[in-house]
C-alpha cells in the first residue's frame, strides 16, 4: 500500500452500535475483505499446554469482543493506527487440542504465510506454548531476535512431565534454537515463588535480564522504559505479554495468577515508552475469560493490544514515507 491509499478502518460507532455486528479486533474489516494487511491480527485458540487453570483458547475472542470499545485515535501516541496502515483481523489459526507438537508446527506454518505477505502479527492468544513457534516465524524473516517478556513467570523451565513444549518453556526453546538475540532478552513484571534459586541461576546464563513488579513499583514507567530501549537498541524487537503480568486486581482472568504485579496503567505506559523500538510482531496471551468478572482482563487485553498496534503502524507509516521520499 503506498501513501496515496486509505487503509479500510473500523467500522463507525456513531451510526452502528459498539456491541451490533461481528466481534472482529476492534471492529476491523477481516483480513479477506481487503486482500493484504500491514498488521495482521490473529488468535490462537490453543490452550493445551498449561500447567494450572484452563481456558485461554478462549481468550482471543473474549478480548476481540472487549476491544468493541477501542476507538480509532490514540491520544497517548497522537496516532490513529487504523489510518496509518491497514490492519485486519485475520481470524484464528486452528491448532490441534490433542497434539502439541503437531500444534506448534501448525501455529509457526500459519504464521510463515502471514509474515510472507509483508504483514506483522499482533497475536491474541491462547497459552505462552504459542510464543514459541511465533518467534521461530519471525526468525525466519529478521534472523535472531530482541524479546521483552512481560510476564509474572520466567517460562525458562525445562519440561513439565517430560514435556519439552508447555507454557513455562519456550523461551527456554527459543534460546537453545538460536532464534532469540541473547544481548537484548528481558523479562518485565515478574514476581512470586520459584522452585528453586537455580532457577535464576538458569535463566541468567540464557542471557536474561529481569525488571521485578517490585523494580517497576520503585523505580517508574518511564525509568524502566528507558532501561529497556538502552538494552534492545534497533534491533528487530518481539514483545511477548503474558497478562498475568499485571495484578490480579487488573488481570484475574488467568490461568496463574500471582500477588504483586504491576498495574493495567504501568504496562500500557512502558509500552508507549517503547514506540521508537523496531517492533516486528508481538502477542497477547494467557487471557482465561471463565476467570474474568466485569471483562476486566479482556479490556486490559485490548488495550494492550491497541498500543502494540499503533507502535507498529506508526512505524510502518513512517517507513513508507522515507522510502517513497527517495
Amino acid at each position: 500500500m503506498s501513501s496515496n491509499e486509505t487503509p479500510r478502518g473500523p467500522v463507525d460507532s456513531s451510526r452502528i452500535p459498539r456491541y451490533a455486528g461481528p466481534a472482529t479486533f476492534a471492529r476491523l474489516p477481516r483480513l479477506d475483505e481487503v486482500g493484504r494487511a500491514d498488521v495482521a491480527v490473529v488468535g490462537v485458540p490453543f490452550d493445551s499446554g498449561v500447567s494450572y487453570r484452563p481456558g485461554a483458547r478462549f481468550g482471543g475472542n473474549a478480548i476481540r469482543e472487549a476491544s468493541r470499545l477501542l476507538r480509532p485515535y490514540n491520544p497517548a501516541q497522537d496516532a490513529s493506527p487504523f489510518a496509518l496502515a491497514q490492519v485486519a483481523d485475520a481470524g484464528d489459526i486452528a491448532a490441534n487440542p490433542f497434539n502439541i507438537n503437531e500444534a506448534v508446527e501448525t501455529i509457526e506454518a500459519a504464521a510463515d504465510d502471514l509474515l510472507g505477505t509483508g504483514a506483522r502479527m499482533m497475536t491474541l492468544g491462547g497459552d505462552h506454548t504459542i510464543a514459541l513457534p511465533l518467534l521461530r516465524s519471525v526468525a525466519k524473516k529478521h534472523g535472531p531476535v530482541a524479546l521483552l517478556h512481560f510476564d509474572a513467570h520466567l517460562d525458562t523451565w525445562d519440561t513439565y512431565f517430560g514435556a519439552e513444549y508447555t507454557h513455562g518453556t519456550p523461551f527456554r526453546r527459543a534460546v537453545e534454537e538460536g532464534i532469540l538475540d541473547t544481548e537484548a532478552l528481558s523479562h518485565v513484571g515478574t514476581r512470586g515463588p520459584l522452585y528453586g534459586k537455580q532457577d535464576l541461576t538458569d535463566d541468567e546464563k540464557m542471557g536474561f535480564g529481569i525488571v521485578t513488579s517490585a523494580d517497576i513499583y520503585r523505580r517508574g514507567a518511564d525509568e524502566v522504559a528507558d532501561q529497556l530501549r538502552q538494552r534492545i537498541g534497533d534491533r528487530p524487537l518481539y514483545i511477548s505479554i503474558d497478562i498475568d503480568c499485571l495484578d490480579p486486581a487488573h488481570a484475574p482472568g488467568t490461568g496463574t495468577p500471582e500477588a504483586g504485579g504491576m498495574t493495567s496503567r504501568e504496562l500500557l505506559e512502558i509500552l508507549r515508552g517503547l514506540a521508537s523500538c523496531n517492533l516486528v510482531s508481538a502477542d497477547v496471551v494467557e487471557v482465561a475469560p471463565a476467570y474474568d468478572h466485569a471483562e476486566i482482563t479482556s479490556v486490559a487485553a485490548s488495550h494492550t493490544a491497541y498500543e502494540l498496534t499503533t507502535i507498529m503502524s506508526r512505524q510502518i507509516a513512517a517507513a513508507r514515507k522515507d522510502s517513497e521520499a527517495k
